[in-house]
């Protein structure tokens, strides 16, 4: 990869910095999510996580069958860790204001009051309890996806450690071709180009970044020319939206190789939300949740 692709905390600030610069008028978005980020990443000195063993015999038919190494309810998290930062992310909400302060502050009392076990928050969310979700924020009288995101981005750091780990079992020597993360099954929020134009796709729920085809909609796993089309601004050449005419899906590009400011995939996803809107009324939708991806 490259050298301007954001790697530490320091990155991320330099990276906030810049964009903050380049479109003012996500400031406020930006100041809010930097504090998010920075605290993820500082956590990860915190995260001790014994690797996941997988044999070899299953490791070959995975890689044979197309299958992720694992499913999401598989996921090992530093539940300490997980806690310890899920109080911080409540204290930076409450701190930056916005329509997410109640839920934090309920968060945080249901916590100190014993009403809400973070555990079983985290894997809740592993196991797609919706219904967990939903009877914790109407018994707490929050909104639901103001708990979820909070939740996501406490175990965030840990997801994206046990996705290096796994990432091991990888072959580095062939090409991936599916459009779905290979270490969890998630589809990507994002996707790069990197080094000479190679492109990478990036998992919306555990961040690893695999190699892809330049012509592919990660969606449907449509490759014909014909029908995969893009479009992006002279003003922002670092960004392109790619479409796809057969599923009607679109997922944004980042060409690393258009600017030399640090880019840290994260923030580039909530300070082009100017691009989902463009993409949104030509027709075409996500492939993945918004809220979810960051």
């Amino acid at each position: 990869m490259t050298v301007n692709i954001a790697l530490t905390s320091e990155h991320i600030k330099e990276a906030a910095k810049a964009l903050k610069s380049l479109r003012p008028v996500y400031k406020d978005m930006l100041d809010f999510y930097e504090q998010i980020f920075i605290a993820q990443e500082d956590s990860k000195s915190h995260i001790q996580i014994e690797p996941i063993q997988i044999p070899d015999d299953i490791i070959s038919v995975k890689a044979k069958d197309n299958f992720p190494l694992i499913n999401i309810s598989d996921f090992v998290i530093d539940t300490k860790a997980s806690r310890d930062l899920l109080i911080q992310i409540c204290n930076i909400v409450k701190e930056m204001k916005g329509d997410m302060v109640v839920s934090a502050q309920a968060v945080l009392e249901g916590i100190e009051t014993g009403k809400i076990d973070p555990d079983s928050l985290f894997y809740s969310l592993f196991e797609g309890g919706a219904s967990f979700f939903e009877k914790t924020a109407t018994r707490l009288e929050i909104d639901k996806n103001a708990l979820a995101f909070i939740t996501y981005s406490s175990i965030k750091p840990s997801l994206n450690i046990c996705a290096g780990q796994l990432s091991t079992y990888l072959d580095k020597e062939s090409t991936w071709e599916k459009g779905y993360c290979p270490v969890c099954g998630s589809m990507p929020g994002l996707s790069m180009f990197i080094g000479e134009g190679e492109r990478f796709f990036v998992c919306s729920f555990c961040w690893h970044q695999w190699p892809s085809k330049r012509l592919h909609c990660p969606f449907c796993d449509n490759t014909d020319s014909k029908t995969l089309n893009y479009f992006y601004s002279e003003e922002e050449k670092e960004y392109r939206v790619d479409l796809c005419d057969s599923c009607k899906k679109y997922i944004k590009t980042i060409d690393t190789r258009e600017t030399q400011r640090y880019i840290y995939p994260p923030l580039e996803a909530v300070s082009t939300l100017h691009l989902d809107i463009k993409a949104q009324e030509k027709g075409f939708e996500s492939g993945v949740a918004l809220g979810l991806q960051i």
